[in-house]
């Protein structure tokens, strides 16, 4: 992984095998409900990130299992992908808290300080 900032489906989809391992349609599943509907992978996105993540070494194939004649393989969260999950954290919830400062009630002018010059006066 490199220093920038991941892209939102590579989080989801590593913080959706955070709880427990799943397979494709589960993590398209479990995708919409952590972004509470807003994020719905389509699955030529699922399988090429999950391509990437194998490959990157974030998550492996726990298992692959046969049901209803269709192979399926189930996908879990490798012991970087945690550090990684939990790196990525710990910068958005400091970036959080970098924004929340800014965005901090202002003070505002008083209305003595805002009070518009006596009649005739120069401003």
């Amino acid at each position: 992984m490199s220093d920038r900032a991941m892209q939102e489906p590579t989080l989801l989809l590593l913080a959706a095998l955070a709880g427990e391992p799943r397979h494709g349609y589960a993590l398209i599943r479990e995708v919409h409900a952590i972004s509470a509907g807003r994020v719905r992978l389509r699955v030529g996105t699922l399988y090429s990130a999950l391509d990437r993540l194998l490959r990157e070494g974030l998550i492996r194939v726990e298992r692959e299992e046969v049901i209803d004649g269709r192979a399926r393989k189930i996908y879990a969260l490798a012991d970087p992908g945690h550090d990684v999950l939990t790196a990525e954290a710990e910068r958005l919830r400091a970036l959080l808290a970098a924004v929340e400062q800014s965005i901090q009630p202002r003070k505002r002018p008083t209305r003595a300080a805002i009070s518009p010059s006596p009649k005739g006066a120069l401003a």
